[in-house]
């Protein structure tokens, strides 16, 4: 029995604090009337207005019933509606706890990007509406009268019960963040993607559960998930805004050019590949002589740019393939002295050399560098220019329909082991950075050159015109960089695989190149 000096007081079921409350026991004058059906007028709205006295909770007691509802357990808060400030702290309160922990995505300095934080409030507005329009009582006659606290009760609890699945989805965010190598490799990156579905689910079904325990029409409450789990699907598409953003102040690098497109580039594109092929020195009969195609397509990390450079340079200055190179690469600053790394270019490339070249005797080097998948493609960008991944079935097409006879083919990526059984011949050396499993190394943006590019090219192909020994040499070197880097996937476990037919080719070449005036 309530004190009927005190109109607010709870009923006797209800504790000071903590105590059971069932939804169905509150009272009367906590109920919103629902209008009659006709011929039964509807209470005039200075009685509805005097019946509706809601009561109040303390701050404690909406966090616990959040987190009641985080569990799966319904809120027992009645009709009760928060205070205006309440509201605010909680509100703000698991926006901290979040933006904390996604500040753990950035190693090192950063800084507070207000653009970034504010966009992630992009759903709230939609998500309230939604809320409003489910929690609003239904017109039915028969229609049960609804206990609710009204949007802000919904608010307040949907801010705290999400709140748990939240930081489990942030912290596993920021473990991949600070260990990529663990995520990315064997079925790490199954176990990632299956954990934070199964935080979003948790997410969900915890703001459904709030809903759910205010309002009685399952079509409502249906519609509604569906909404949200619509909001949540777009939101993975803009994952990339951030609160947080690296510290660069102190860095002296300049930030990364952006490629402009217009239609005088793509005309001089054409040109500059037309120029480049016809600059192609022709092949000299009765020598091996050494040709290649250097294809870097990932614009993002100048690691690749770096390394396409060295290697283009090193083939030309210790392989005699002076003006018998074409540098394909994707990179801001070079449109208008490279031609572009596409697939479509790689056609051409290869295409080209092989009408300049002996195709039966002289050799075709093919690098390519950029970062690799687990379903053995390429990586390729050049925003704003859409350049789809490379696949070792695209370059296999391109070389066989050629009719290039010896190939010295090396990828550097991860996975690249997996481009081997796709690309082996009789007549081809295929080296790869790692095996079809593991992730290689040095392809980060503070890298110089990666870990293969820098120990078998810039390095042992200096003292060395033999491939098969400066890929055995490398092996140990990448191996003890790995291990000092804190590799912590295993063993990159760079392959080589050497046909038959091309063993004799590149054992004359290299005899011819040791006694060559340097």
């Amino acid at each position: 029995m309530r004190d009927q000096k005190s109109p607010n007081a709870w009923p006797d079921t209800l504790p000071s604090q903590f105590g059971p409350y069932d939804p169905d026991e509150v009272p009367d004058t906590h109920r919103i009337p629902v209008p009659q059906g006709p011929g039964e007028p509807d209470a005039p709205v200075s009685a509805v207005t005097e019946a509706v006295d809601l009561p109040r909770l303390p701050l404690g007691q909406w966090w616990w019933q959040g987190l009641r509802a985080a569990v799966l357990l319904a809120p027992r808060t009645g009709a009760a509606v928060p205070r205006p400030l309440q509201l605010i702290v909680l509100v703000l309160l698991c926006s901290g706890v979040l933006l904390g922990l996604e500040r753990l995505h950035v190693a090192g300095p950063a800084h507070f990007n207000l653009r970034g934080w504010l966009l992630t409030w992009w759903s709230l507005p939609l998500l309230a509406w939604c809320a409003w329009w489910a929690l609003s009582p239904a017109r039915r006659q028969d229609s049960p009268a609804q206990v609710t606290g009204g949007l802000a009760a919904w608010l307040a609890l949907t801010s705290v019960a999400v709140l748990p699945a939240s930081v489990v989805a942030y912290a596993l965010m920021a473990w991949g963040a600070h260990q990529p190598a663990r995520w990315s490799s064997g079925y790490g990156p199954t176990v990632f993607w299956v954990i934070y579905a199964a935080t979003l689910l948790w997410m969900l079904a915890a703001d459904v559960r709030v809903l759910s325990r205010f309002v009685r029409s399952h079509v409502r409450t249906g519609l509604y998930a569906l909404l949200l789990l619509a909001v949540l699907g777009v939101g993975m598409q803009y994952a990339s805004s951030r609160s947080w953003v690296p510290d660069t102040s102190g860095d002296d690098t300049p930030a990364p050019a952006r490629l402009h497109l217009s239609q005088s580039l793509f005309e001089s594109q054409q040109d500059l590949m037309q120029q480049q092929v016809d600059a192609l020195v022709p092949e000299r009969p009765g020598v091996t002589d050494v040709y290649a195609l250097v294809f870097a397509p990932y614009a993002r990390e100048n690691v690749f740019r770096r390394e396409s450079t060295m290697v283009s340079d090193l083939l030309q200055e210790r392989f005699d393939a002076q003006g018998r190179v074409l540098h394909l690469l994707n990179h801001a600053e070079t449109a208008d002295t490279h031609v572009w790394a596409t697939p479509e270019n790689l056609d051409r490339a290869v295409t080209a050399l092989a009408a300049r070249m002996d195709k039966e005797n002289d050799v075709l080097v093919v690098y390519m560098t950029s970062h690799g998948a687990q379903n053995h493609q390429l990586a390729a960008s050049h925003w704003p220019l859409e350049v789809p991944p490379i696949s070792p079935e695209m370059l296999r097409e391109a070389l066989d329909t050629s009719g290039i006879r010896h190939r010295v083919i090396a990828i550097s990526a991860c996975y690249s082991g997996g481009w081997i059984d796709a690309l082996a011949t009789p007549s081809t050396l295929i080296m790869t950075a790692a095996d079809a499993t593991h992730t290689s190394y040095g392809c980060g943006a503070l890298s110089e050159l990666t870990f293969f590019g820098r120990a078998v090219f810039d390095e042992q192909l200096r003292s060395t015109h033999s491939f098969e020994e400066a890929f055995k040499k490398a092996v140990p070197l990448i191996q003890q960089r790995e291990i000092e880097a804190g590799k912590s996937d295993g063993f990159s476990n760079p392959q080589i695989r050497v046909g038959a037919e091309i063993t004799p080719v590149l054992k004359g070449l290299e005899e011819r190149l040791n006694v060559a005036p340097r």
